[in-house]
């Protein structure tokens, strides 16, 4: 019998957390009304420190209300239970102590059977690197994650938590900065999205974005013009960026209706960019997993600055969804797809049964428990996608 479950959010926000803790405490009030329940503050640095929140009658009866908000009523950190490193530069380990074995030590004095992860890559990485841990030295607690990545790239999962939402609120951000492509001739504007390898949140921002302006009612009499609202290119990581070519065509779209509209991951060029840094003699700015710091490397502001000399910019606007997007509350589809995913962790928990739940698309998308040793991260976007093509396509990108 499981007497005692703890939860866990880590990594960056995506607009799932607070509704996946509230449904984990829900489903296990449902099924499990006698399990204990603590919620580590802070991610994998509360396991670390033994900080965490105590699941009250009062919470359970309010777990429901957590689905309203964004963020993580727990709180998030960066923390690699590997990197031991960067953990007693911080103060989380003692030198010589290896953090698996804390991480795992504080499960058991803190009576923990089963633990549930809630988090991208990084963080089911992190657990699965514990989940070894902890089978392989016979600690007999179960772990079970929950996938949450706006970037959508998580391997072999269809659809992460929180991506369809972020993609929505990108797209609700851009109908406001959008408004500003004629606040001064020839504007440039470059919408940055979320997306360190990964191009979907891009494309599906772009293509919920183009869906609205498709729906709105137009008066280009009065200069009140789709066309002008519209996204005018598409740059994502999986694509190769051909800065002559793109400029030349962008260049007629700025002299016909002076503005250009530009959707970028923020992970597309990084190479070019990285490069231009190092032969510089410009140090790299990385975090604790070894990734890039992209909000140092900023390439929002370097293509910005590439194409404004190329399109003659009279202004140039960058604009970054990100944070905006990522800390929002679930939308209906997300509302779906949590608690889908939540009622069948707490089960496979209550089972005994480890793993990160997801639709396995090696397995014909079969919603299940996927062993840790698959989990891998950065799935690339897939350009050949008919929507993808079609978005390009009306745009005229393709």
């Amino acid at each position: 019998m499981v007497q005692k479950v703890a939860l866990l959010t880590a990594g960056g926000f995506a607009p799932c957390l607070s509704t996946a803790v509230g449904a984990l405490i829900a489903k296990y009030t449902e099924l499990s009304p006698d399990t204990e329940i603590i919620a580590y503050k802070s991610g994998y640095q509360g396991l670390l420190q033994g900080d965490f929140f105590e699941v009250t009658p009062e919470v359970r009866a309010n777990a429901g209300v957590l689905e309203k908000f964004g963020g993580s009523p727990i709180g998030n950190s960066r923390v690699k239970l590997t990197n031991a490193e960067d953990l007693v530069k911080r103060g989380l380990v003692k030198e010589g102590d290896d953090p698996l074995k804390v991480a795992a030590d504080r499960l058991v004095a803190d009576g923990v059977d089963v633990l549930h992860t809630i988090g991208g890559d990084d963080t089911n990485t992190t657990a699965a690197d514990l989940a070894a841990y902890l089978a392989e030295n016979d600690y007999g607690l179960t772990v079970v994650g929950l996938p949450k990545t706006i970037d959508n790239d998580v391997i072999p999962i269809r659809q992460s938590l929180g991506a369809d939402t972020a993609a929505e609120q990108g797209s609700k951000f851009a109908q406001n900065v959008l408004a500003e492509h004629n606040a001064n001739s020839r504007t440039l504007i470059v919408h940055e999205v979320m997306g360190r390898n990964c191009g979907w949140l891009t494309a599906a921002t772009a293509r919920k974005y183009h869906e609205w302006v498709k729906e709105q009612t137009w008066v280009p009499e009065i200069g009140l013009d789709s066309r002008a609202w519209d996204v005018h290119a598409v740059l994502i990581p999986e694509e190769e960026i051909d800065l002559a070519k793109e400029a030349e065509r962008l260049s007629a779209v700025m002299d016909e209706l002076s503005c250009v509209n530009m959707f970028i991951s923020e992970g597309a060029g990084v190479e070019a960019i990285v490069a231009e840094m190092e032969a510089g003699g410009e140090e790299v700015p990385r975090d604790a997993f070894g990734h890039i710091r992209l909000d140092k490397v900023n390439p929002g502001a370097w293509f910005g600055h590439q194409f404004a000399e190329k399109l003659h910019a009279g202004k140039t606007l960058i604009q970054k969804s990100g944070y905006f997007s990522r800390a929002a509350a679930s939308n209906e589809f997300d509302l779906d797809l949590i608690h889908t995913m939540a009622d069948l962790a707490v089960e496979s928990a209550l089972r005994g049964e480890p793993g990160v739940i997801g639709h396995d698309e090696e397995d014909g998308d079969t919603l299940k428990a996927i062993a840790f040793d698959r989990i891998k991260g950065g799935k690339p976007f897939d350009t050949s996608q008919e929507w993808y093509q079609e978005l390009k396509k009306e745009i005229g990108q393709a």
